[in-house]
Parts: structure tokens; C-alpha cells; sequence
């Protein structure tokens, strides 16, 4: 066997072998054993990425990860299935909170599939999103992701609706969410720290966070952005945009031009900002 790119299954038995006899005390030492073990091609960098994001998401609760309510796409109990259409088609989501008289009021979750189910029968004279719900999970936002980790594989439930201290509806989390916590994203050129919400660039432009609350982003802006409706940046986007935009997609608002520079399938992650108004750039629709 070629030691010099040991097979997938063997590299913990070799990271064991490899491992100094003084062990690791805490998690510092242990992550400055593997970075070491690392560089020496013990284990891959693949790997590490993933060890070091599960000793992370250790420390994480579910405010650190969720969808935020203003970013949730939602089923209106009542809607009917013409428009659950629409909202399912241009969002690409599976599974969706169902609500009531507001986004507090979260009836179940709802599956895309089932909608389907619903058309390719043909003695069900009425569409009744009561009959095709499943019970919603509500969870806490203080609730640490490796827990939760856990309860999502015991019950295959693959979405929580988090609740605030007061039972209002914070947001959403899904498997998905927490497993990204462990694979990881691909760093890119858009990068910034993560206890900021700006950088500015050379170019005279920024880099925003979408989870910047409205008032942070006027005041360093000097901009007059409502917050009555939606405290960040991401659902004041999204209301404007009117769905959920994808990498690429720019707008004007006011006399900032904004461009999504990343977004997952739920929420917007990150953001341009280019408040040059001579710029030629298109607004869009």
C-alpha cells in the first residue's frame, strides 16, 4: 500500500499512530496536532476542514446558523395551490413553514412533493393544506447545533422553526444548515471577518454581511432605510427583490446599487454595495 496517500478509511488509524505520546489537553492542542499532521499529509485538507467544523459547531447554538424570520419563505395556510406553486417553483425549497395569520402563527411544515401527489391524483375534488401537513418541531435559539445534530437523525425530521425567548418565531434551521457547519464553504475573494458586517475594498466598493441590521447599515451608510418591517439588510432585500435572488442578481435601492455576491437556497448571505450613482449598472425586475 502506498503510505503517501493513505485510503480514506485508514487515516484516523494512522493520525492515532502518528499522534505524540503527551496528548493534546484541550482543543488548541488537539487542532495544532492536526494542522501538523496536516502538513505533514497525514490527514487530508479536506478532512481537517471537516474535523475542525465539527469541533466547532461543538460551541454553536442555533442563532448562530439560522434563517432569520424576515428571510423564511413561507405557505400561507390558505393559499391555494396555484399560488403554493409559484412560491415553490421560484424559491427551489422542499420543505415550508405553514403560517397563519403571521409568521408567528406556524401551523406544520409542508413538502413540495406533496403538492405533486396532490395533482397526480385524480378523486381528491379539493385541496386542503390541513390534510397534507406534518407537525412543525419548534426548537430554542440557545439549542447547541451538535444536539441538534442528533435529534434531527433520531426523529428524519429535516427542519425546526426556532423560537425566541418570548415564543415569538426567530426563525428557521435545517439539517442542511448544521451540516454545513461541518463541510464547510469555499473561501472566497468575499471573505470578511466574521465578527464584521462591512469591509471596504480597494475599489472603492464594500462587502456587507446580510445579517446587518438595518440601522447599522443607515448608520454607517448614512442611509434612511425603514426598519419597521424587517431588521436586516437580507429581508429588506428580499422584499425588494420580490424572491429570493441569486449570485449575480443586482438592484438599486435609493442611491446604493446592490449586487448578491453569495446566497444559498434559503437567505443571502453576503452583498456589494456600490453607492457611486454614476455607475452603469441596470436596475433589477
Amino acid at each position: 500500500m502506498n503510505t503517501d496517500n493513505p485510503e480514506p478509511s485508514s487515516w484516523f488509524t494512522q493520525l492515532q499512530k502518528w499522534i505524540p505520546q503527551k496528548k493534546p489537553k484541550d482543543k488548541i492542542e488537539l487542532l495544532s496536532v492536526l494542522q501538523h499532521a496536516e502538513q505533514c499529509n497525514i490527514v487530508t485538507t479536506e478532512s481537517l476542514t471537516m474535523i475542525e467544523g465539527a469541533l466547532q459547531m461543538a460551541d454553536m447554538h442555533v442563532r448562530d446558523v439560522m434563517v432569520p424570520r424576515a428571510q423564511m419563505v413561507v405557505l400561507a395556510l390558505d393559499d391555494p395551490p396555484e399560488k403554493l406553486i409559484q412560491t415553490i417553483v421560484a424559491s427551489g425549497h422542499s420543505r415550508f413553514p405553514v403560517v397563519g395569520e403571521s409568521r408567528d402563527d406556524v401551523q406544520g411544515i409542508f413538502l413540495a412533493k406533496d403538492l405533486l401527489d396532490y395533482y397526480a391524483r385524480n378523486d381528491v375534488p379539493e385541496f386542503n393544506m390541513r390534510d397534507g401537513m406534518r407537525p412543525a418541531i419548534f426548537i430554542p435559539e440557545s439549542k447547541r447545533l451538535n444536539t441538534l445534530l442528533k435529534e434531527f437523525r433520531a426523529s428524519r425530521n429535516h427542519i425546526a422553526i426556532v423560537v425566541d425567548e418570548y415564543s415569538g418565531v426567530a426563525g428557521l434551521v435545517t439539517i442542511e444548515d448544521v451540516i454545513e457547519q461541518i463541510v464547510g464553504d469555499i473561501d472566497d475573494e468575499h471573505d470578511i471577518e466574521e465578527q464584521d458586517y462591512i469591509r471596504q475594498r480597494k475599489d472603492g466598493t464594500y462587502i456587507v454581511r446580510a445579517l446587518i441590521p438595518i440601522e447599522e447599515f443607515n448608520d454607517y451608510f448614512q442611509a434612511k432605510f425603514s426598519d419597521e418591517e424587517f431588521d436586516t439588510m437580507g429581508g429588506l432585500l428580499m422584499q425588494a427583490f420580490g424572491h429570493l435572488p441569486k449570485k449575480g442578481e443586482h438592484i438599486k435601492l435609493e442611491n446604493f446599487y446592490i449586487e448578491v455576491l453569495r446566497a444559498s437556497g434559503r437567505r443571502i448571505h453576503l452583498f456589494k454595495v456600490m453607492h457611486d450613482v454614476s455607475a452603469n449598472v441596470e436596475t433589477s425586475t
